[in-house]
């Protein structure tokens, strides 16, 4: 029988096993974004009452399987960080939670209606969204969108914004089309105070991007 793991053991075992996972991921996606997110999530959480070990780990783990990357498959992330947390013994209580937050998280998962809520969700998912904002969100999404082969704009392809889920899901518009019909919304959709005052100047950063690349472009 496993001996029981203290939470630093579990956290740094766990932190292991996302490095190794996505040693080879899309750069936008990395290990690099998981400890950007993952350290967001700490700073985030003390003003919060919510389970910290929870919000570590769905943290480290909310893109170990990102279903863009795996033909869409919304399942195979709570799978893979289920199935790992299982291997070290963690409480099925926290599993679950951990797996309920990995599918409730994204922002595609906000056009269904919401099924599911903790605070731990709220703190991980604005550490995620953090980090799609900013400096930092601009270059991933530049990233991103080279990794798919898109244009950067294209002034006769307007932004959707009235999309459906399976339309975000399956766009292939410009880059600059993602600014819009997502990053722009994001500072709106903050669930707790510390995100919220965290992505204001992110947004206003974004916003001065936009300003200086329509000044080029034209």
């Amino acid at each position: 029988m496993m001996a029981t793991l203290s939470d630093a053991d579990i956290i740094e075992k766990t932190a292991a096993f996302v490095q190794q996972t996505l040693k080879d991921a899309e750069g936008g996606h990395d290990w690099w974004h998981i400890q950007r997110v993952w350290t967001n999530a700490k700073l985030i959480a003390p003003a919060e009452e919510c389970d910290r070990l929870v919000v570590e780990l769905a943290a480290l783990l909310h893109d170990i399987a990102d279903s863009k990357f795996h033909n869409g498959d919304e399942e195979i992330g709570p799978a893979t960080a289920g199935n790992f947390l299982k291997s070290i013994n963690i409480d099925d209580v926290i599993v679950v939670h951990v797996q309920q937050i990995i599918r409730h998280m994204s922002f595609k998962a906000s056009f269904d209606k919401a099924s599911f809520h903790s605070t731990e969700l709220a703190v991980v998912q604005d550490a995620d969204r953090l980090d799609a904002i900013g400096a930092i969100g601009i270059a991933r999404a530049f990233t991103y969108g080279g990794f798919k082969d898109r244009e950067i704009y294209n002034p006769n392809i307007p932004p959707n914004l009235t999309m459906t889920k399976e339309q975000y899901k399956n766009t292939t518009a410009p880059t600059i089309n993602h600014f819009y019909e997502k990053l722009l919304l994001l500072i709106d959709k903050m669930n707790t105070p510390t995100g919220k005052a965290m992505a204001q100047q992110r947004h206003t950063f974004m916003e001065a991007f936009l300003t200086q690349f329509y000044l080029e472009v034209q």
